[in-house]
């Protein structure tokens, strides 16, 4: 399915961006879940059904937003965990704390009016937090500021960053995954077994084509959808057991919320159509404390998707991203932070590492499969059974998936000392203290909630939440020793990391024949001289530069024998 400079065949496009929308299912899936329990809906599927149907919706309009005018390389946009921590962080404080009667299903009524203020507000003060947030990362992207955050974080700020957001959920995970845990060990143990033990076997699978009509191709699918697979396995494993009574009946005993038949009714009473509109919760509420702790993780998602662009430039076989790419891919993300704050998601978009992974294993870098993707997540979005089917996922085999998941999420924090010298005492005080600290003090805050008292109030809510995000603690201390404790670029990190990201290769396409922007703009734009100076937009001529006129609309890869794969794609391939 290698598409070359020409458009991609619509018979190879379909089943492409199939696959990359399942690769992002499970992040996209599992972020409305995790956050319905600070929104206190853990017992109410059908709200859990339109979130999901929200947030598909949104993650694809931000793709397609993304893919035409933002970095234009080929890559899936998603709801991202950076801002879950905070989010979370900021749901448990004190105020946000769900009230006892909603964590007993029986007496929980979704259709009560008590019950829908308790759980929009807390949305509610999540959307006007990331709308805040996101414009904070426009202003960053458009004005070309993020070259300047990029010269002082290094990879002893990132790894710290990044572990801790996966380390941060392990209650998370173990709470779900404690709810049964043969249940859980299976699934772990069947992502495990299809994304490392039988990665490398292909599946035969019927395939037609005009010169070999119906004949077959091999395709490696434990590879590309581990996770899907193991999930939907132990999903249907539940279901059997679940018809045959095997498990327990009565909700106070061990293993009953192993069950599928819990949100049996939810399937049933979802539309077969929804529309998700902007404000469809009500007018978002805006806090300070919510607001700088929504910020620590838009910065963290800022400096992930940077090294995702390179990574997904080198496997599409496009020339490393130039500084107006950059700005524009960043300046668009937080467009679509925006709008998902506005829809109500209670999350923000990033790009997706498991869409960079997948790039590596089709070997196709075509921008019309990624488009054909957005596409088909608007329109799961728009049928709202889609999001309905997803919420009667038991608990615990969420909670095997988390177990993986998370930890995925962490060594790929960790994998970013790999350009940084580890035999350096500086190097390992700086992370070793970091990281700790951002595992302590979070965990010390929650046990003493009352502890901040400054006086002022909206002070404490911010110094809470600050305090209870480990990924803002981890990656503030890795940043200020890291830059303010004595040592050289190379020892820091600083020069294998500008190498690695900025590492250009022969025999790609030109730069402008990539990155420019569609639709004639960027020659339109061409006779204002003035506009060169302008951060987010193409500093050269546009158009083809050896007059061939190629379509970019495909990017093929170019994959040299002896290079190693950044550790952004390693994680993809995991996921």
């Amino acid at each position: 399915f290698t598409c070359l400079f020409g458009p991609c065949p619509w018979m190879n496009v379909i089943p492409l961006c199939s696959q990359h929308c399942l690769t992002a299912f499970g992040g996209i899936i599992a972020i409305p879940l995790i956050l319905s329990q600070g929104l206190c809906l853990q017992h109410d599927g059908l709200t859990q059904s339109h979130l999901i149907s929200t947030i598909f919706f949104v993650s694809g309009i931000c793709t397609l937003l993304q893919v035409t005018f933002g970095v234009r390389l080929p890559i899936l946009q998603g709801g991202t965990f950076t801002l879950l921590a905070p989010s979370m962080a900021m749901l448990s404080m004190p105020e946000w704390t769900c009230p006892a009667w909603t964590q007993n299903a029986s007496l929980v009524n979704t259709s009560s009016a008590d019950f829908t203020d308790v759980w929009q507000s807390r949305l509610r003060a999540l959307q006007g937090s990331i709308i805040v947030g996101s414009l904070f990362q426009m202003f960053v992207g458009f004005s070309g500021l993020i070259g300047l955050f990029m010269r002082f974080i290094g990879p002893l700020t990132i790894a710290p960053t990044i572990s801790l957001i996966g380390l941060s959920l392990f209650d998370s995970a173990g709470g779900s995954a404690g709810n049964h845990w043969g249940i859980s060990s299976m699934t772990t143990a069947l992502i495990i077994l299809f994304s490392q033990y039988l990665r490398h076997i292909s599946v035969p699978f019927p395939t037609y084509s005009k010169d070999k009509k119906l004949h077959t191709s091999r395709v490696y699918v434990f590879q590309i959808l581990p996770v899907l697979l193991g999930i939907t396995l132990s999903w249907l494993i539940c279901y059997i057991l679940t018809t045959f009574d095997v498990l327990p009946a009565q909700p106070d005993m061990y293993g009953y919320l192993a069950r599928t038949d819990l949100k049996g009714d939810v399937i049933g009473q979802a539309p077969w159509f929804t529309f998700p509109y902007p404000g469809q919760w009500g007018m978002p509420t805006v806090s300070l404390a919510g607001v700088v702790g929504i910020l620590a993780g838009v910065i963290s998602s800022m400096i992930e998707s940077v090294g995702d662009y390179h990574a997904c430039a080198r496997l599409s076989g496009a020339p490393p991203p130039p500084k107006h790419a950059i700005n524009r891919g960043i300046g668009i993300e937080g467009l679509g932070c925006l709008l998902a704050g506005a829809w109500g998601t209670g999350n923000g978009t990033t790009s997706y590492s498991e869409n960079v992974g997948a790039l590596g294993i089709t070997k196709v870098g075509s921008r019309m499969v990624i488009v054909a993707g957005g596409a088909l997540m608007v329109i799961m979005g728009v049928f709202g059974k889609v999001g309905a089917v997803f919420t009667t996922i038991p608990s615990p085999v969420m909670g095997g998936m988390f177990m993986v998941m998370f930890g995925v999420i962490s060594a790929a924090g960790v994998s970013n000392l790999q350009y940084a010298d580890m035999n350096s005492s500086r190097n390992i005080f700086i992370f070793g203290f970091s990281m700790f600290s951002g595992l302590v003090i979070p965990n010390w805050i929650l046990k003493n909630p009352n502890a901040i008292a400054t006086g002022v109030i909206e002070l404490d809510q911010v110094f809470q939440v600050l305090l209870t995000t480990s990924m803002f603690v981890g990656g503030f201390f890795g940043f200020v020793l890291d830059n303010t404790i004595p040592g050289s670029k190379h020892e820091r990190g600083i020069l294998a990391w500008n190498k690695a990201h900025k590492d250009d290769s022969s025999n790609t396409l030109e730069s402008e024949e990539v990155y420019n922007l569609p639709f004639g703009i960027s020659a339109a734009l061409s006779s204002s001289a003035w506009l060169r100076y302008v951060p987010f937009c193409p500093g050269g001529r546009p158009g083809s530069l050896d007059g061939s006129g190629a379509d970019t609309n495909s990017l093929e890869p170019k994959l040299f024998p002896g290079r190693p794969e950044p550790a952004q794609i390693i994680v993809g391939v995991g996921l």
